[in-house]
């Protein structure tokens, strides 16, 4: 079973015996649980990063301001807010792939990813892409990168958050903002999987 499966298996029997406890002591209600899960389906999340890219895609000076001050580039398109406050994003290029952990725990720029997968908490993956991210991005993504292309670990911190911008997808030429944000995945922004192809 890969990272994901494993975590996101576990996770969830922990959040929902934890929910129903909660419910119980009165501490929280449904209306709240399906309030909370709505904001991050909707108002924050990866389609805020995905826009950010697209952005940056179609912006060549925007991008420059990404990749100078994230977090000022961003608040541009008024996304940012708590856990995003020092974001650093990370150009791929065919030379050098990055991808970003959290060594200590699971920080993460929420403002544009929203909150973080499973996996990204799991101590295997915490532990295992510093040491070997070519094997993990092969073996638990499904996502191989080149052995000519050098991958860059990047350790996120509640000081600074790390996030990817991909490359553009080929076959795009004349295509929206709207359409190339639906090509940027969660993962693709991560590091750990690739953006959609064009069709």
């Amino acid at each position: 079973m890969s990272i994901e499966n494993r975590g996101k298996k576990e996770v969830a029997a922990r959040v929902k015996a934890l929910e129903s406890m909660m419910i119980e002591k009165g501490l929280l209600t449904t209306d709240m649980v399906d309030r909370f899960v709505e904001i991050y389906e909707n108002e924050v999340g990866p389609q805020l990063g995905a826009k950010v890219v697209a952005k940056a895609w179609m912006d060549p000076e925007f991008k420059a301001r990404l990749l100078e001050d994230a977090t000022a580039a961003c608040r541009e398109l008024e996304i940012g807010g708590m856990q995003g406050e020092d974001m650093v994003v990370l150009e791929v290029t065919d030379e050098v792939h990055h991808a970003v952990v959290c060594t200590l725990c699971s920080c993460y720029p929420w403002p544009v990813l929203g909150t973080p997968p499973n996996w990204y908490k799991e101590p295997q993956y915490r532990s295992r892409m510093v040491r070997e991210p070519r094997k993990v991005l092969a073996d638990e993504f499904s996502f191989p990168i080149p052995d000519t292309t050098e991958i860059r670990v990047w350790d996120s911190s509640s000081e600074i958050r790390y996030w990817v911008l991909p490359q553009r997808p080929g076959g795009t030429d004349g295509w929206t903002e709207d359409q190339l944000a639906e090509l940027v995945t969660r993962d693709s922004m991560i590091g750990v999987g690739p953006t959609k192809a064009a069709s």
